[in-house]
């Protein structure tokens, strides 16, 4: 099964594309779409639908795992990162991919073995996981890591 994980933001957002069979993961890509700071916000949503109908299009994924909402720093920030989620899921709902949704704790746990990791932590242990000897960007490692838990949790459900 080919998966895309995206990990969405503002001015931000990572993801990641993972082949996972016979309980093994394969890393095919990954990248960050960079929206910009001094971009106004309905232009980098702009941006940000046009790079994922792009990506989705390219890479055809069987599923999309995307971070589920966390409360935010400011209400201000839970607003705007709403607006960036809501584009992504629009995107992958027009697609035609089915969504998965993970909190940010099950996605540590499932790839540190902690809910409590530190953002390092998730960085290398994809690394190591899907075998990458580069450094990740921390946006386009959270979205290989949605990908990862996604490719357990549809394995174990094949159990169940």
């Amino acid at each position: 099964m080919i998966i895309m994980g995206i990990d969405p933001g503002s001015r931000k957002t990572g993801w990641g594309l993972i082949r996972h069979r016979a309980g093994k993961s394969e890393h095919l890509g990954h990248g960050t779409i960079v929206l910009g700071d001094k971009t106004p916000l309905p232009e980098r949503l702009v941006i940000l639908a046009e790079a994922l109908d792009a990506l989705l299009r390219e890479h055809r994924p069987e599923a999309c795992a995307v971070e589920r909402i966390f409360s935010a720093k400011s209400a201000r920030s839970a607003l705007v990162l709403g607006q960036a989620r809501g584009v992504v899921l629009c995107e992958i709902a027009r697609a035609g991919v089915p969504i998965h949704e993970y909190s940010a704790t099950e996605v540590k746990k499932s790839v540190t073995g902690t809910g409590g990791a530190a953002k390092t932590q998730v960085v290398r242990m994809v690394r190591v996981l899907l075998g990458q000897a580069q450094e990740l960007e921390e946006n386009a490692a959270d979205a290989l890591a949605l990908a990862l838990t996604h490719g357990v949790a549809a394995q174990l459900a094949k159990y169940r």
